[in-house]
């Protein structure tokens, strides 16, 4: 299953996974249509109430690309139903219905007990899933990503021009992340579902 297919990094796991022999079926929850494609099942749904019964939970392995920012969102209250209600939701549900591995997309500095609001709904999103109980669990934190995006993020678009100009000197750490790198390491955890919790930090996948 992939959750957040409309987004950069979903996107890029969609278009990996439908040419990726080895995956047979991709279930895709969405909530506008995607383009069809004979592994693609594609319900269409509101994520406020998720259907608890479909038999379309009943998959192996899960991606969950879903996040936005507090300026698209509106408010932190609204982010937060996306970034942290919205995933669990998902989670929970696949895990009742058997899968047994969940690949998350978080961020660099994802901390419970940050004092950045950003940081620390991802870091809380984090500890709920340890508490789910995935056999495997893999979360991938990027630092910025690269990748053109459909809706234009100001702050990001800075940021990505004074990263481009520092990467030299700063740490890999801190490096733009290309968005299918992210979606290739997301990938790969879903199908290989390695026993255990695996953290893969930014500058891993540089």
């Amino acid at each position: 299953m992939l959750v957040g297919a409309t987004g950069l990094v979903g996107g890029a796991v969609l278009r990996q996974a439908l040419a990726d022999a080895s995956v047979t079926r991709i279930v895709a929850p969405t909530r506008r249509e995607l383009m069809p494609h004979p592994k693609l099942e594609n319900p269409v749904v509101d994520f406020e109430h998720l259907p608890a019964y479909a038999t379309w939970w009943s998959v192996d392995g899960v991606i969950c690309t879903l996040g936005s920012t507090i300026r698209k969102a509106g408010s932190q209250e609204t982010f937060r139903r996306i970034d942290h209600d919205y995933p669990l939701a998902v989670a929970r549900l696949t895990r009742q219905h058997g899968a047994r591995a969940f690949a998350l997309n978080s961020a660099t500095g994802a901390d419970p007990g940050s004092r950045f609001f950003y940081n620390r709904v991802k870091g809380e999103v984090e500890d709920a899933l340890r508490e789910i109980g995935f056999p495997s669990l893999t979360i991938v934190r990027p630092a910025l990503i690269g990748g053109d995006r459909s809706e234009f993020r100001p702050g990001e678009f800075i940021a990505m021009r004074l990263l481009r100009l520092a990467q030299q000197v700063l740490p890999r750490r801190y490096h733009i992340v290309p968005h299918e790198r992210i979606a290739k390491a997301l990938l790969e955890a879903a199908i290989t579902a390695a026993p255990g919790e695996r953290i893969i930090e930014s500058k891993a996948i540089v």
